[in-house]
C-alpha cells in the first residue's frame, strides 16, 4: 500500500494520570507503567507512588516509529491497540537482591483515531484488573482509569487517503451446528478460520481468526455482547474487549446471508440453543488507500463469492527428541477438517450498504469448487503461498503450545515445480469439478454439511463503497425536473368576475324595484285580501310610469351598462367593432339570451325559501361516477367518450393528483404517450411526494429514453417509501434493462425483503390459507396487491404444477432489442387500466332475442391480441388447481377466462358461484354486467332484471340501467323499462343502444312522436347492431308508425 508520504512519523503515548489505583500491601502502592504495541515493549515509566486518593501522577510518555513497510504499518494501527501494564512494586524482603513486582491490571488504546486524519486525540482508558489483582475489589463508584494522549506531529494519511480510502472490520461471531466428532474433552484443538482480502497489485491481506472456544448447547449466546481483539497474550481478561464495540445480532430475515428464509427459522434456533458451536467474537481490521479500495470493489464484482476457510489443529507440546520428528513427518501436509464458506460480497457494491452480516453454511473445501466460484487459485491453510504469512501473523501463535501446522510450515520443502503447474491446470479446466479428487478425501470436512455447520460473519464498511443519493438531493434534481406548481390562484377579473358583478347589480336593482314598489302600493299589500291580475297589472303601468317619469328606470340600465361591458370584453372577448350588421345583430341576440338567463338564475337564487322548496334539485354527478363511466367507456373501446368523462373530471378538479393519473394512463392506453408524459408531470408538480406519480414519470422516462431522469425518479420513490415493494421492483427492472446486475439484484432483493415482512404482518393478524384472501385494490399503477401463501403452505405438487404451467406457456418469437425494451416496459405496467382493459375485454355478438349488448363489447386494438392466450389465464388455472375454492377473486378470474374463450355456460356458474359469496371480489360491477348478459342470451330475463339491479344498487351506470331496461323489455314490463332505460339516458344520452330500446318501449305503449324522437336519435347516433334496428322496423311495421320516412 502506497503510505510513503506518512513514513517515518513518530507516534507518541503520553499517559498522564492514573485515578482508583490500589496496591496489594499499603496504602502508598509504589507503580509504574509499561507501554507495549505490536509486540514491543515501548518502554517504562518512573516508579510513582499512588497518594491516598488512590491518584498516581506518571506523565509518561513513549513512542514508536510509524512507516510504510516497517514492522509498524497502517494495518497494524488499525487492529492492533497499545496495551499499557500497571505494575505493582512490592517492599524488598531481607537477603532479597532484586525488586518483585505484580501486574494489577491492563488498560488497551484504540488508534483508530489516527486513521480518521485525527492529530491528537485524549481518552480516559479503563484498567482492566488481572485474575487476583486488588483492582478487583474497589469501593463503589470507583473507576480505575488511566489518562492518555495520543498524538503525531503531523497526520499519518493525506486529504486523498482519507477521502479515497476506507476501513474493513470483519467480525467472525461463531459456528453453529458443528460436527459431533468435535469433543471439548481430548487433546485440545485450534479451531481457525481465514479470509484473504484483496490489496493492491497481486498481494492480498490475509485475516485469522484462531483460539475459537466449543461449547456445548443449552443456551443462546447473549446479545448484545462485546467484540474481542484478535490478538494472543492479553493479560486482564476486560482488556480483550474493544471498546465501544458490540455484537447487536438481529432477527434472521434482515440477515444477508443464507438461511434467512422463514423456513429456516426453526433450523437456526434448534442451532443456536441446543446443538454445539465454536465462539470467537473477534473483529479484525484492515486499511484499504485508494487503490487498494478500487481493486476490493473490482474483486467483488468480478468474483462475488469471496472463500471463508475453517479448520482445526490439534496442539501439541513443543517437544525437543526423535519423537517430534517422526510426528512431524505423519502429519506433514494435512489440514484438519478442512471447509469453506462462500460469501457473498456483491451487497457492499449496493447504493449506500456499508455492513453486510449473515449466516454462511460451510461446505467441504474442494480446489475445483472453490476456483469454480471465487475464481481463488490458493488455500491459506494449505498452499505454500500463503503458509509462511500464518506463522508471522502477530497473535496467531499461542503462548502455550504449537499447533502442527505452524510447525509443518517452517520445515516443510516447496512443492516441485511439476506439481504446482498441474494444481492449478487442474483448476483452470473447463470442468473443474471433474477429477477433482480433493472433495473425494475431504471426508472430514463433509462432516459440515452433514451437521449444517454455518458460520456467522459480519462485514462493515467505514465508507459505502458506492455512494447513495440523499433524499434531499433526489428531491431537488425531481423540482428540476419537474418544478412545482402551486394551485392558481383565481383571477380578480375574468369571465366569472364579469358574471358575479352583473348578478350583483340584478340583486341591487331588484332591491329598489321591490322597495319602489312598497312605498306605492305598500297600503294594500298589508290589508291581506288577494289581488286580481288586473289590479297587478295596473300597479305594473303605474310602476313603469314612475320610474320613467323619475329618471330611476335609466339610472337603472346606467348601473348594469358597466357589468354588461365587462361581460361583452371578459366572456365573448368582444372588443373590437363589429364587420357587418347582421353579425351585430346576431351577437346582440346572443348576448340578450345570456343576460336574461342569469338574471333569472340570480333571481331564483334570492326567492324566499318557501318558493325554492318547490324547485326540482338536480345531483351532480360525481367524480367517482364520471371515473366509473369513463372506465366503461374505455373498456368498451369508446374511447371519445371516455376521453369526454376523464376531462370532465379535470374540468371541475384539475388540483386533484389522481384525476391526471387516470387521464395519463388512459392516454397511455391509447398511445398517446406525450399526452400521458404531460399528465404525470402535471400530477407530480402538484405532489412531488406522490409515488404513483414518481413511478409513471419513471416509466414514460424509460419509453423516451430519458433513462438518467427514470433513475431519478425510481429511487426518489425509493426513499420515500422505503417498504413499497412495487417502487424496489420498478427499480430493479430499469436497472436489469440497463444491464446492471448488481443493482438489480439489490433492488429485487430488498423488494423480496419487503414483501415477506408484509406477508408476515398479514399473517400475524390473521391466518392465510392456500391462495390466500386476495383483497384486490387497483391502485393508480393499476397493480393487483394480494396477499400470497407462504412457502410452508404451498406443496411440492403445488410447484410442479406450476412449473407445468409455465412450460406450456407458448415461447414468443424473437425481435430486435428496441422493440423487445419497449414490450418489457409496456408489458410491466405501463399502462394501468390497460391490462384491466385486456383481461375484460371480448366482442360478444347475440342473436337470440335480436339482442346486442354493448356491455363490455370491445376487441383488440393497439396491439393487444384479441385472442385471451396469456399468463393471467394460466394463472387462473393455476389458483384452481391449487383448490383456491373459498376466495370469490379466484372464481372471478375463471369466469372471465371462460367468458373470453367463449364458454358462456362455465362462464355463467363460476359468475354465480362468485356472487354467492359474503365477501364481494374485486371487479364485481363488470361480473355482474357480464352475468346479467349471459341471461339475457339465454332468456333468462328475470335473472338478467335481478343481476342488473344489484349492479345499479352497487355502482349505477348507463350500462347497468340499459341491461334492467331491456331485461324489462323482456318481460315486457314496459313502464320499468322506460324508467331505466331513462336512468340510463340521463346518465349518457349519446348511447345509441339506449334510444333504440325507448324507441321500441314507446312503439309498444302507442306513443307516436316519442317513438319518431327517439327513432331519429337513434339513427343520428348510428347504431351498429343491425339485428337490433331489424327488430325495430318490424314493431313499426306492426304498429304502422314509428318511422317518419313511411
Amino acid at each position: 500500500m502506497d503510505t510513503s508520504s506518512a513514513a517515518g512519523k513518530p507516534v507518541q503515548i503520553t499517559v498522564m494520570d492514573g485515578y482508583d489505583l490500589k496496591g496489594s500491601k499499603g496504602d502508598a502502592p509504589v507503580t509504574f507503567v509499561r507501554a507495549e504495541f505490536n509486540n514491543a515493549v515501548l518502554g517504562d515509566s518512573s516508579k510513582i507512588t499512588v497518594s491516598s486518593e488512590g491518584t498516581a501522577k506518571y506523565n509518561f510518555t513513549s513512542s514508536f516509529e510509524f512507516t510504510s513497510d516497517g514492522a509498524n504499518t497502517l494495518d497494524d494501527l488499525a487492529h492492533k491497540p497499545v496495551f499499557l501494564t500497571v505494575f505493582e512494586v512490592l517492599p524488598k524482603e531481607k537477603k532479597q537482591k532484586e525488586e518483585k513486582t505484580i501486574i494489577l491490571g491492563q488498560a488497551v488504546v484504540d488508534l483508530l483515531p489516527l486513521l480518521e486524519g485525527e492529530c491528537t486525540f485524549e481518552i480516559m482508558a479503563p484498567l482492566h484488573p488481572v485474575i487476583g489483582s486488588p483492582l478487583e475489589n474497589l469501593r463503589p463508584g470507583a473507576k480505575c482509569c488511566l489518562e492518555v494522549t495520543v498524538s503525531v506531529s503531523e497526520a499519518l494519511l493525506t486529504t486523498a487517503q482519507i477521502l479515497g480510502g476506507n476501513l474493513l472490520k470483519v467480525t467472525l461471531e461463531a459456528a453453529y451446528s458443528v460436527p459431533e466428532s468435535f469433543v471439548i474433552t481430548g487433546p485440545q484443538q485450534n479451531y481457525m478460520v481465514g479470509l484473504q482480502i484483496p490489496s493492491v497489485g497481486e498481494k492480498d491481506y490475509p485475516i485469522f481468526f484462531r483460539n475459537g472456544i466449543l461449547k456445548l448447547g443449552g443456551e443462546r449466546e447473549q446479545v448484545p455482547r462485546p467484540k474481542k481483539w484478535p490478538i494472543a497474550n492479553i493479560l486482564a481478561p476486560g482488556a480483550q474487549y474493544i471498546p465501544d464495540s458490540f455484537i447487536t445480532g438481529g432477527p434472521y430475515v434482515e440477515e444477508d446471508g443464507e438461511l434467512n428464509n422463514p423456513e429456516d427459522k426453526e433450523f437456526r434456533n434448534q442451532a443456536e440453543i441446543t446443538k454445539k458451536r465454536i465462539v470467537w467474537d473477534l473483529e479484525s481490521r484492515c486499511y484499504l488507500d485508494p487503490p487498494a479500495v478500487a481493486n476490493f470493489q473490482k474483486r467483488i464484482a468480478d468474483c462475488r463469492f469471496w472463500p471463508v476457510e475453517m479448520t482445526r489443529v490439534p496442539i501439541i507440546p513443543v517437544i525437543k527428541g526423535k519423537s517430534a520428528k517422526v510426528d512431524k513427518t505423519e502429519d506433514e501436509g494435512q489440514v484438519f477438517f478442512h471447509g469453506v464458506a462462500y460469501v457473498n460480497m456483491v451487497p457492499l457494491l449496493y447504493p449506500g450498504v456499508k455492513r453486510i452480516r449473515g449466516a454462511f453454511r460451510v461446505y467441504p473445501y474442494a480446489d475445483g469448487t472453490v476456483y469454480e466460484k471465487t475464481k481463488c487459485l490458493f488455500s491459506l491453510f494449505r498452499d505454500l503461498g500463503h503458509q509462511n504469512k500464518l506463522g508471522n501473523v502477530p497473535g496467531v501463535n499461542s503462548p502455550l503450545a504449537k499447533p502442527i501446522l505452524s510447525k509443518n510450515l517452517k520445515e516443510e520443502k516447496p512443492p516441485k515445480e511439476k506439481d504446482t503447474t498441474s494444481s492449478i491446470k487442474s483448476q483452470s479446466s473447463d470442468n473443474p469439478l471433474e477429477g477433482d479428487t480433493s472433495l473425494n478425501q475431504n471426508s472430514e470436512g463433509q462432516q459440515y454439511v452433514e451437521a449444517g455447520t454455518y458460520l456467522v460473519l459480519e462485514f462493515e464498511l467505514e465508507k459505502a463503497l458506492v455512494p447513495k443519493r440523499l433524499s434531499e438531493e433526489l428531491a431537488s434534481r425531481v423540482k428540476e425536473i419537474i418544478p412545482l406548481r402551486p394551485a392558481l390562484v383565481r383571477r380578480t377579473g375574468g369571465a366569472q368576475k364579469a358574471v358575479d358583478d352583473y348578478h350583483t347589480q340584478i340583486q341591487n336593482i331588484a332591491t329598489a324595484v321591490l322597495d319602489e314598489y312598497h312605498k306605492m302600493f305598500g297600503k294594500e299589500l298589508t290589508t291581506g285580501k288577494d289581488l286580481d291580475n288586473q289590479t297587478l297589472e295596473d300597479h305594473k303601468c303605474q310602476l313603469n310610469y314612475e320610474l320613467n317619469c323619475s329618471g330611476k328606470y335609466f339610472a337603472f340600465k346606467e348601473q348594469l351598462k358597466h357589468s354588461v361591458v365587462k361581460i361583452v370584453r371578459e366572456k365573448y372577448l368582444k372588443t373590437t367593432a363589429f364587420e357587418n350588421q347582421e353579425d351585430l345583430q346576431a351577437f346582440i341576440s346572443e348576448l340578450y339570451i345570456f343576460l336574461v338567463d342569469q338574471m333569472h338564475v340570480i333571481l331564483n337564487q334570492s326567492m324566499p325559501e318557501e318558493a325554492q322548496s318547490s324547485t326540482a334539485v338536480t345531483t351532480p354527478t360525481s367524480s367517482d361516477q364520471l371515473r366509473l363511466f369513463a372506465y366503461e367507456a374505455q373498456v368498451n373501446e369508446d374511447f371519445p367518450l371516455a376521453t369526454v368523462y376523464y376531462e370532465e373530471r379535470l374540468v371541475r378538479d384539475n388540483q386533484n393528483v389522481d384525476h391526471w393519473l387516470d387521464y395519463g394512463s388512459f392516454c397511455l392506453l391509447t398511445n398517446d404517450v406525450h399526452k400521458a408524459q404531460e399528465c404525470f408531470r402535471k400530477a407530480l408538480s402538484l405532489n412531488q411526494t406522490n409515488i404513483d406519480s414518481l413511478l409513471l414519470c419513471g416509466l414514460l422516462a424509460i419509453m423516451m429514453e430519458h433513462y438518467e431522469q427514470a433513475e431519478i425518479f425510481f429511487e426518489d420513490a425509493t426513499c420515500l417509501e422505503p417498504a413499497n415493494v412495487v417502487a424496489w421492483t420498478l427499480l430493479g427492472l430499469f436497472y436489469e434493462i440497463q444491464n446492471n446486475d448488481i443493482r438489480m439484484e439489490m433492488a429485487f432483493h430488498e423488494a423480496n425483503k419487503q414483501l415477506n415482512a408484509k406477508l408476515a404482518k398479514e399473517k400475524t393478524a390473521e391466518t392465510v390459507d392456500i391462495g390466500g384472501k386476495l383483497d384486490s385494490s387497483l391502485t393508480a399503477l393499476g397493480v393487483v396487491r394480494t396477499s400470497s401463501p407462504t412457502k410452508g403452505d404451498v406443496t411440492q405438487d403445488t410447484i410442479s404444477m406450476l412449473d407445468e404451467l409455465l412450460e406450456d406457456t407458448p415461447k414468443t418469437q424473437p425481435e430486435s432489442a428496441e422493440n423487445r425494451k419497449q414490450s418489457s416496459i409496456q408489458h410491466q405496467v405501463l399502462s394501468p387500466i390497460q391490462r384491466n382493459s385486456k383481461s375484460f375485454s371480448k366482442e360478444k355478438k347475440v342473436s337470440k332475442g335480436h339482442m346486442s349488448t354493448s356491455v363490455l363489447a370491445s376487441s383488440a386494438f393497439h396491439g393487444v391480441t384479441p385472442k385471451p392466450a396469456s399468463i393471467f389465464m394460466e394463472t387462473t388455472r393455476f389458483l384452481m388447481k391449487v383448490n383456491a375454492v373459498q376466495n370469490p377473486n379466484v372464481w372471478g378470474l375463471k369466469g372471465h377466462f371462460f367468458y373470453l374463450n367463449g364458454n358462456y355456460a362455465e362462464a355463467k356458474e363460476c359468475y354465480e358461484r362468485t356472487i354467492s359469496f359474503v365477501v364481494d371480489a374485486a371487479e364485481m360491477h363488470f361480473i355482474y354486467l357480464r352475468l346479467g348478459s349471459i341471461y339475457l342470451e339465454e332468456g333468462e330475463n328475470e335473472k338478467a332484471k335481478n343481476t342488473y339491479m344489484m349492479a345499479c344498487k352497487r355502482s349505477p351506470s348507463c350500462l347497468t340501467w340499459l341491461g334492467v331496461g331491456i331485461a324489462c323489455y323482456r318481460l315486457e314490463e314496459f313502464s320499468e323499462a322506460e324508467d331505466a332505460l331513462s336512468e340510463a339516458n340521463a346518465m349518457n344520452n349519446y348511447n345509441a343502444e339506449v334510444w333504440a330500446y325507448l324507441t321500441l318501449v314507446c312503439l309498444k305503449a302507442g306513443r307516436k312522436l316519442e317513438a319518431e324522437q327517439s327513432y331519429k336519435y337513434t339513427l343520428k347516433l348510428k347504431l351498429k347492431d343491425e339485428a337490433l334496428l331489424q327488430e325495430i322496423r318490424m314493431v313499426q311495421e306492426m304498429v304502422g308508425f314509428g318511422n317518419p320516412s313511411f
